[in-house]
């Protein structure tokens, strides 16, 4: 029982949980792309740092479209139930 509650804590339940993980991945992105720029200067480094902020568009999308299809399952799980 005290496990389900941990776990509840890693679940993306809302939109607003899910900008906020998506901001924290951007932050985190960004930081290592500068320091892709310090470490390889000119066309190489600015290359994996806009490869870093591709990632979290990617990421952002997919947690989205995730949370979407959930949100849908649960309510075609409520429609369906025989109570």
């Amino acid at each position: 029982m005290m496990w389900k509650k941990i776990g509840r804590l890693f679940v993306i339940k809302t939109r607003f949980e899910a900008c906020l993980i998506i901001y924290a991945l951007g932050v985190g992105a960004m930081a290592r792309g500068m320091a892709y720029l310090e470490q390889y200067p000119g066309i190489g480094g600015k290359l994996l740092l806009v490869a870093c902020s591709g990632s979290v568009f990617l990421a952002g999308a997919k947690i989205f479209d995730c949370l979407r299809y959930e949100q849908a399952a649960r309510a075609a799980a409520a429609t369906h139930s025989p109570t």
